[in-house]
């Protein structure tokens, strides 16, 4: 089986594309399975992954797609947590979000797909949402 951890933010505006990315690998539907991963920044309230809605919109997707999934949720920096997970996990590959930022956003707001990238040994996908006016 093929482990895949598909991370997903709250706004979520990359997950049909990630979806999309992972449904194309080779057998997507019988050889990969996928974890659903919701990095709570701070969760003073104690939601639940589920909770969130764009986590739920990646499951229904990865369901309509026939591919096995289950979610995760952790707190703390998004970037160090995420690359702990896939390692817990021994992910054979990490999908993200990217997010279209000018250099000047990217300096001064940092990235935590391009600290995911640069973070791990284990190969990242990147999957940009798709934007209507190009």
């Amino acid at each position: 089986m093929y482990e895949v951890v598909l991370c997903v933010d709250s706004a979520g505006e990359a997950v049909p594309e990630q979806v999309d990315a992972i449904a194309g690998l080779p057998q997507a539907a019988a050889e990969i399975r996928v974890t659903v991963l919701h990095v709570f920044g701070d969760n003073p309230s104690g939601a639940s992954a589920t909770q969130v809605s764009s986590v739920r919109r990646t499951l229904d997707r990865l369901e309509t797609a026939g591919i096995e999934a289950n979610v995760a949720e952790e707190s703390g920096d998004p970037a160090s947590t995420i690359q702990r997970t896939a390692e817990r996990l021994d992910a054979d590959l990490v999908c993200v979000g990217g997010r279209r930022q000018s250099p000047a956003g990217k300096a001064l707001f940092g990235s935590v797909s391009q600290a995911v990238i640069l973070g791990t040994d284990r190969p990242v996908l990147v999957a940009r949402p798709t934007m209507s006016d190009e």
